[in-house]
């Protein structure tokens, strides 16, 4: 399995990065969590614009999905148009929640382009993965996933606060993109995200084979996320995510 991460910037695009998308590829077949603000761009640097087998969205924030609409916008009148109906995994108020944010009725929607499926607890197999998904602490509807090929894993927290269900789908896996927020400081609102500390103390638990910090806010200093996180208690390799980077899992 291939992990390329296109967008890590956390609530809104930052200069070096967009906001969440996360390319996962295997037997030919390409998958992405998320697609946030301004990722579709930067996700034709690595493949195709037309092709994405299949999205998962972790849930409906914007820095989380909002580029869907202009991939709607692609699919219904690029030059091949129209493509077929590309499956999209996501919270059950996607379709009208995405149709406003586009600003058309909620029929047809955008289920003209994206076959939308109402994603709940539990596993999925699309292509050649297995994905499991399960609710994380956030004041959303809010989804962490496990994705399996083989003998390669890779679990991705979307936004949480600490979360014993992201310890679950986590556990053993080679690879987790978790996200850190906050930094340490007084006060921190709880259900809402992690700090540089807390990812790591979850990837710990996990037991993961590496940690990768994402969802980074433009504003913190990420020296001091990184800092933190390695007086998180976990004992792997821990680093800083970046728009670009690629992971080859066996």
């Amino acid at each position: 399995m291939k992990v390329t991460i296109v967008g890590c910037s956390g609530s809104y695009p930052g200069p070096d990065s967009p906001a969440s998308c996360y390319l996962l590829e295997a037997d030919g077949f390409r998958l992405l969590l998320d697609l946030g603000s301004g990722s579709l761009g930067a996700l034709q640097r690595h493949i195709g614009l037309y092709d994405v087998d299949a999205i998962c969205l972790s849930h409906l924030h914007a820095d989380h999905c909002l580029d869907i609409c202009g991939y709607h916008v692609a699919r219904t009148y690029g030059p091949a148009a129209p493509y077929p109906a590309l499956p999209v995994y996501a919270p059950a108020g996607a379709p009208a929640r995405l149709a406003a944010a586009y600003g058309m009725p909620e029929e047809p929607g955008l289920e003209t382009a994206f076959d939308f499926v109402a994603l709940t607890p539990g596993s999925y197999e699309i292509g050649p993965f297995t994905l499991t998904a399960g609710l994380v602490n956030h004041p959303v509807e809010a989804y962490g996933f496990r994705v399996a090929n083989g003998s390669a894993s890779v679990a991705y927290s979307g936004d949480t606060g600490e979360s014993n269900e992201l310890v679950k789908l986590a556990a053993g896996t080679d690879l987790l993109l978790c996200e850190a927020s906050f930094v340490e400081g007084p006060d921190l609102p709880p259900g809402l995200h992690l700090t540089g500390r807390q990812a790591a103390e979850h990837a710990a638990k996990a037991d993961v084979g590496k940690l990768v910090l994402t969802h980074l806010v433009p504003w913190n200093d990420q020296a001091t996320v990184l800092e933190e996180a390695l007086d998180g208690g976990y004992s792997g390799p821990v680093e800083l995510a970046r728009s670009g980077a690629v992971y080859d899992l066996t």
